[in-house]
């Protein structure tokens, strides 16, 4: 398993091995020893599975707030999807930026997003599934999202505005701008 990390440094591409031969494949898709020794105690305690019929469906940016902050292990185990980070941590010296990986079956990366940060993604294909572990349980009562379509993170989703698929509440979700600050960044 490979780890780098990216233009953002809290966010990690994680790179499980894979070893194939005429039966099929073998991977370790999570170690968590390897995750400690680049910085991430995480402590997983669920696991989520998501199915999108149509490329196009973007799920995102979601966050939960304090005290049930959820940090992210996400990978693609059928199609292709375009995975987004947004540093929403307030001081930070990445406030604002997004880093943007392609997480797809046939690459077998992951994408770790801790909590801080705002996350969705969009199907670049039909027929995805995504599969992620979290940090924290789900809590409706500190569920939050930002405005997918911000100007201010000027995120290349890779289709029109036109041809993305939203849930009603991603549809109405603030802009980063008048959102109410969640985190503050520490180092």
């Amino acid at each position: 398993m490979q780890i780098e990390r990216l233009e953002i440094p809290d966010l990690l591409l994680v790179k499980p091995a894979k070893h194939g031969d005429h039966r099929g494949f073998f991977s370790e898709t999570f170690r968590a020893d390897v995750l400690v020794a680049h910085g991430v105690e995480a402590i997983f305690v669920q696991d989520n599975h998501v199915h999108s019929e149509q490329k196009g469906v973007l799920r995102g940016l979601h966050f939960q707030v304090p005290p049930h902050a959820q940090g992210k292990l996400v990978r693609c185990m059928r199609g292709a999807i375009l995975d987004v980070g947004v540093d929403i941590r307030v001081g930070s010296p990445t406030y604002g930026r997004h880093v943007a990986i392609e997480l797809s079956a046939a690459n077998w990366h992951q994408l770790w997003i801790p909590p801080g940060f705002a996350h969705g993604y969009i199907t670049l294909e039909d027929d995805c599934e995504v599969i992620y572990k979290v940090t924290d349980y789900y809590a409706p009562e500190c569920d939050r999202g930002i405005a997918w379509d911000d100007p201010a993170f000027g995120i290349d989703w890779r289709l029109p505005a036109s041809e993305v698929i939203l849930s009603d509440k991603d549809r109405q979700q603030p802009r980063l701008a008048d959102a109410a600050a969640a985190f503050q960044f520490v180092r």
